[in-house]
């Protein structure tokens, strides 16, 4: 059983109270304007890229990627790939079984599907531990159990982020998820800390290779403009593993950053919500 780590910190920690301020996103300004309505979808999402911030700054944004969610339908399964803040655990940590408790109640880890991914990859490991005090996977559960119900899902914690880890981990997601119907999100803020002009620019240009479905071209860009975006390893697995389940387009949902959603614009982080379709 894993418990909450960041409940009471960087969300509510009573389902009352989480409920209100989920709805409080979907509502805000800088958010999609209303709650959202689970329809019947297409579903053409395969990807989404949401933020992992305290819901006071990135909730906003993450709720357009979860709107948009909502108007494709409700997938079978879901894959969270989020990066690693604390450097504990394994370089790459995968964990394939048990149940993740929120104040919204339990998601089951989806075992058939964690097992497959492990029998893709010789770089993936069975590890609880790397999850235990990761935020990144945590905090897109609430949004997902208000929006579906109950779910399945496999969280896969990246420390790793370089170019040849990150298409190994896509292309082991793939080969997991051919003939599924699964849902990959990848967990990132942007630039980190700096003023909000500065800020903008430098995610439009991590932006631009998102949308442009490349995957080494993003790490490649981070890496080379010093971009302080902490999941681009996740978000690259994720563009990797979506090129080759059919994807043809990406499309920014919205960008913000945390002046936007605080009015502190001296030293921002950057969030966005991007849809990766078929």
């Amino acid at each position: 059983m894993r418990h909450p780590a960041v409940a009471g910190q960087f969300y509510e920690s009573t389902r009352k109270q989480l409920i209100e301020q989920i709805e409080w996103c979907y509502t805000h300004r800088v958010g999609p304007g209303r709650l959202p309505q689970l329809q019947r979808g297409e579903r053409r999402i395969i990807g989404l890229v949401s933020p992992h911030a305290g819901y006071m700054y990135s909730g906003p944004v993450a709720a357009h990627g979860f709107s948009a969610l909502a108007q494709d339908g409700k997938p079978d399964r879901i894959i969270i790939l989020g990066p690693n803040h604390h450097g504990i655990g394994s370089g790459v940590s995968l964990m394939s079984s048990g149940k993740w408790i929120t104040p919204l109640g339990e998601v089951e880890v989806d075992r058939e599907l964690a097992k497959e991914i492990l029998k893709n990859s010789e770089i993936i490991d069975d590890d609880e531990e790397a999850h235990r005090l990761e935020h990144s996977i945590e905090v897109q559960l609430p949004f997902l159990q208000h929006l579906l119900g109950e779910f399945r899902f496999v969280p896969i914690c990246m420390m790793f982020q370089d170019v040849k880890t990150s298409l190994e981990v896509g292309e082991a997601v793939a080969l997991a998820c051919q003939g599924k119907d699964v849902l990959l999100i990848a967990s990132t803020d942007f630039t980190h800390y700096e003023p909000q002009e500065r800020a903008v620019k430098k995610d439009r240009t991590a932006i631009e290779k998102i949308l442009a479905l490349d995957p080494r071209g993003l790490v490649e860009t981070v890496e080379r403009e010093g971009i302080s975006m902490c999941g681009y390893g996740p978000v690259a697995a994720m563009l990797e593993a979506c090129k080759k389940l059919g994807a043809k387009t990406a499309k920014l949902l919205k960008h913000a950053t945390s002046g936007d959603t605080s009015g502190f614009t001296a030293e921002v982080v950057g969030y966005a919500s991007i849809a990766i379709c078929r």
